[in-house]
């Protein structure tokens, strides 16, 4: 499962193959939530409240390279690195 972007101590990944809804994963320390890329809703998991802001806040600013990674997944394609947040 390729990290696409890490900032603040949380790693975003996204697994190959992976079921629709198109989503990514999040990890902060012992905490992983999967987030809904059309609507950024928690799909399972938990995130403690300032590591969640701040991936929508992420997700947001990049919801279209979300989905181009998505597709690229789907296709077994490297999958492209993501600018952090900052």
């Amino acid at each position: 499962m390729p990290t696409i972007s890490e900032f603040f101590g949380i790693l975003i990944r996204m697994y190959y193959d992976d079921h629709n809804p198109p989503h990514f994963h999040a990890y902060y320390g012992e905490h992983e939530a999967q987030f809904s890329i059309e609507t950024l809703e928690v799909l399972e998991g938990f995130l403690p409240k300032r590591a969640k802001a701040l991936v929508i806040e992420w997700a947001v600013e990049h919801r279209q390279a979300l989905l181009t990674d998505w597709e690229l997944a789907e296709q077994h394609q490297p999958l492209r690195k993501i600018e952090p947040l900052e």
